[in-house]
């Protein structure tokens, strides 16, 4: 035993020396480790050193006795010993005890162990089995298998495995039961993972055949893991060009090879009936000569399927519109819109005002000047361009002159005050507004709810007091608005007030012609409220919830159009569910809510076990909560596939947030990348990746490209106006026709913001050398070309970012919206760049370049040329960032500013140019 090892034999006895005191006999008591001798009188006692704790020390002057109750209850006495030896006695009698305590607790250690290893042996080989057979059965150990397994995992105290003896009788333990303690105390995640690592190494070599046929270019390491991989929740982030198709198409094709799915267990879900009926035919294609049972494979879009669903569970099909299923939506809406003008002057009213003035949103308190969208020719400065044709210098001040326009208002933007007032320290007084037929000036002041100015605004109020005293003193009408009255609509009710009070009769008339900037026409509008209708019906959201979200500060802080905006939107909401019941049919959101409800209440049972879901950045939340539901329960797995830097239907009710808070709905989940492109260089892949991550909100990716390097793939071509445009891509498409003297015949897409812009394709291309095309950016998802040629990219209303296709009110509709700016535009161009397999060509106008062009210059070093190929100065401002530099005329001679002033104050003398 180890302690008598520790403790060697030890003996004392009566000596006789005190036996005249004490009256004891002759004895002798020997203690070896746990084990004691007595031997009193001739007798013998031996026992456990148990037996020796009730011993009593009697001490005396010099010798003391030992006091041992015997068997009968009666004392026996052990006189003559030392104090000394008692002393020693003492010591080596509480060490005995002690580690005999010590040898009973680990024997109980032992035993519990003992115990609690039948059910450790038990989980170890039930969890061995399970593992073996998912990876032998679905090729791939799941979280969810994983979770089954902890959930089962007896519990047994850790210290038990930790105590020393345990550690040293475990090694004299059968391998067997050492592997279950192991196992037992293994991250079993971790050793899931392990395992699947080592299947997935095996499968590239045993399968490698397979996955050099199954597509028509053999798969890339990251597709064949993504191939490999069936765990329950897998996102699939896929670069532009990297092959996705390919990955579902041999992912399905890998699981019927290896038998982990029936094919009837298996659902493939895309957004559009073209999308679907290539992945059909694509499976069809290339896995009936591998001689798998592809046709049985079920490809559907959202709107089939969740007709379907219904259909088996209602006994009774529901009918979709039929302006929706002849894509007339937009259309139909338009009709019941236009009934209730002619209805309901109110409504007609509301819809004119919102249409006409207050068409563009007003960002917060300082941002109001930024993104120009006109040009002064006369001042040579950017500016806000109004229905009136003047440029004026804020968003606020636009937003009233297009009131006042609509209204019959007449007015001269920054007419000189009718007294002189230049001065030494003074210009002369250039009112914002006078309105002639009042004989009044309208002064708006930019000044927030707290009558502060933006901070830059130096000297404001000063400004201000002195213009108000200037109208005291002359006896003149001011009128007075103010950034807050706008938001709150109180500038409108004023305005109103006091125009009457002047004599004016408001004359609000839609038809007004309009000699500068036209009105957002009414089928855009409609498209919008088109697209809210979508989401909120998708989110499932009230006209009660929309208000709550308004009334939180969701949306920014223009209150008064957002507000007039629900008003709109809750007669609309309430004409279109009229219309749907009064024909007995449903709408495409109405489905997917019911075929959602259908699965989640357990009235359809899905017989899918895998479910792939192609271009997920374009799910909406409705359709979200579909595939969730079906994907709910045991055995169910989803393999997602998209690329949210490409998510760009936001009109038709996609929702980024489906993608990027994947795990939110779907739970714990494995996200892949194919970060290899087979199509754009990899100085495009660099250029188009960091422009679109800007958004904090996306994934992260980096994307590689297996194309040859090619040397600045991005032209910037500046044009000196609108008429230019199309001789400047005539030209382009010569030099690009001209760059292959073999006769190589050139795909080349224009591509535009607006289906207007096809105006920009040149007539009598030489179709010998080039195959031309127009189509809009939108239709330009999952094309590519040698090149690609952007018309128009510019800072108008209606250029590239388009200001009036993001409308931040749509953010009412959607709970976890994108809220970066221009955030929908950005993807768009990112798409727009990334359908080059060679070269894209931007063309822009002079002073109106958009703020995508200025950020490809300030922060890629892209050049910009003339149209004669020359190249331009396009030095950017110092002090803004977002403005060029340009020569302009002065009083005292030509000198350098901003294209941006006066928002941008930045000039310097020419001779440092």
């Amino acid at each position: 035993m180890t302690s008598a090892r520790a403790f060697p034999v030890q003996e004392w006895r009566s000596t006789g020396a005190g036996r005249l005191f004490t009256g004891a006999s002759d004895w002798r008591l020997r203690i070896a480790g746990e084990q004691f001798e007595l031997k009193v009188a001739g007798a013998v006692v031996r026992d456990s050193i148990q037996a020796l704790e009730t011993i009593r020390v009697k001490p005396g002057w010099f010798w003391s006795s030992l006091e041992l109750p015997d068997d009968a209850g009666k004392v026996l006495s052990l006189g003559g010993i030392s104090n000394g030896e008692v002393k020693r006695l003492q010591f080596v009698l509480n060490a005995a005890i002690a580690q005999l305590r010590r040898s009973e607790r680990i024997a109980a250690v032992l035993k519990d162990f003992q115990g609690s290893m039948t059910p450790v042996l038990e989980w170890a080989s039930a969890c061995t089995k399970a593992l073996r057979t998912q990876l032998k059965m679905r090729g791939w150990i799941t979280r969810e298998v994983l979770q089954v397994q902890l959930h089962a995992k007896p519990s047994i105290s850790k210290d038990i495995l930790e105590t020393p003896e345990v550690i040293a009788h475990l090694r004299k333990e059968p391998a067997i039961i050492q592997e279950a303690i192991q196992l037992w105390q293994d991250d079993l995640y971790a050793y899931g993972k392990r395992l699947n690592q080592q299947h997935q190494a095996n499968q590239l070599e045993s399968q490698a055949d397979f996955f050099q046929r199954v597509e028509k270019s053999p798969l890339t390491q990251e597709q064949v893991q993504a191939v490999i991989n069936f765990d329950n929740r897998v996102l699939l982030v896929a670069s532009a060009g990297s092959g996705k198709t390919s990955t579902m198409v041999a992912k399905a094709g890998y699981a019927l090879h290896n038998g982990y799915f029936l094919p009837e267990q298996m659902l493939l879900l895309a957004f559009n009936n073209d999308a679907a009926k290539e992945l059909s035919q694509r499976i069809k294609a290339r896995l009936q000569p591998l001689g798998l049972p592809a046709e049985r494979v079920v490809a559907k879009t959202f709107h089939a399927f969740g007709l379907d669903v219904i259909g088996q569970e209602t006994g009774k099909k529901p009918s979709l519109a039929p302006w929706l299923e002849g894509g007339q939506d937009l259309e139909h809406l338009l009709k019941l819109i236009d009934e209730r003008k002619d209805a309901d002057i109110v409504f007609r009213t509301q819809w004119d005002l919102f249409r006409i003035v207050l068409g563009q949103d007003l960002p917060k308190f300082g941002k109001e000047m930024e993104s120009p969208d006109g040009w002064n020719a006369q001042t040579k400065e950017e500016g806000f361009w109004t229905l009136n044709n003047e440029v004026v210098k804020s968003r606020g001040e636009q937003l009233i002159a297009n009131w006042l326009f609509y209204n019959g208002v007449k007015y001269v933007y920054e007419a000189a005050y009718e007294v002189d007032t230049a001065d030494a320290q003074h210009r002369q007084y250039r009112p914002d507004f006078y309105l002639t037929d009042a004989n009044a000036y309208l002064e708006h002041w930019a000044l927030d709810d707290n009558g502060e100015p933006p901070p830059e605004f130096v000297g404001y109020k000063e400004g201000m007091v002195w213009k108000k005293q200037l109208h005291v003193q002359h006896g003149t009408t001011l009128l007075e608005t103010t950034m807050a009255d706008l938001w709150s609509g109180q500038a409108f009710r004023y305005l109103e007030t006091e125009l009457k009070k002047l004599g004016l009769v408001l004359d609000p008339n839609p038809e007004r012609p309009a000699p500068g900037r036209k009105p957002i026409e009414n089928p855009r509008l409609a498209r919008t409220f088109r697209s809210f209708l979508t989401h909120a019906k998708s989110n499932r959201l009230s006209i009660q919830d929309l208000r709550k979200r308004l009334e939180g500060g969701v949306v920014g802080v223009f209150r008064f159009r957002h507000k007039l905006f629900l008003d709109l939107y809750e007669t609309i909401s309430t004409l279109w569910e009229n219309e749907l019941q009064s024909s007995g049919c449903i709408d495409f959101e109405d489905m997917l809510n019911m075929a959602a409800d259908c699965v989640e209440q357990g009235r359809w049972d899905s017989p899918y076990q895998l479910v792939m879901v192609d271009e997920f950045q374009d799910a909406s939340q409705a359709r979200s909560r579909l595939v969730a539901s079906l994907v709910h329960g045991p055995h169910r797995h989803l393999f997602a596939v998209g690329d949210d830097w490409q998510s760009i239907n936001r009109f038709a009710g996609a929702d980024l947030s489906v993608m990027t808070n994947f795990e939110t709905r779907f739970g714990p989940t494995v996200t892949m990348k194919l970060e290899t492109t087979f199509r754009c260089p990899q100085s495009l892949c660099d250029i188009s990746s960091a422009f679109v991550r800007k958004n904090p909100k996306q994934l992260a990716k980096v994307v590689r490209s297996q194309q040859p390097a090619l040397k600045d793939p991005v032209k910037i071509v500046r044009v000196a106006d609108e008429h230019s445009i199309r001789s400047a891509i005539a030209k382009r498409i010569e030099e690009i026709a001209s760059t292959d003297p073999k006769g190589k015949k050139h795909k080349i897409l224009v591509l535009g913001r607006y289906k207007k812009e096809s105006v920009y394709l040149p007539a009598n291309v030489d179709t010998s050398r080039i195959d031309l095309e127009f189509i809009t950016v939108h239709s330009s998802k999952g094309l590519e070309a040698d090149h690609i040629i952007l018309p128009r990219v510019t800072s108008e209303t209606l250029g590239f970012p388009s200001k009036v296709a993001d409308d931040p009110v749509l953010q009412l509709a959607m709970p976890s919206g994108d809220d970066y700016q221009y955030a929908e535009e950005r993807r768009l161009f990112y798409v727009a760049l990334t359908r080059a397999r060679q070269t894209v060509t931007l063309v822009t106008i002079e002073r109106k370049e958009s703020l995508f062009i200025a950020e490809l210059v300030r922060e890629q070093g892209i050049s910009i040329e003339d149209q004669a190929g020359n190249q331009v100065a396009s030095e950017m401002c110092p002090r803004c960032g977002d403005g060029f530099l340009t020569q302009k005329k002065g009083k005292y001679g030509p000198f350098i500013a901003c294209t941006r002033y006066p928002r941008c104050e930045f000039t310097r003398n020419i001779a440092r140019s």
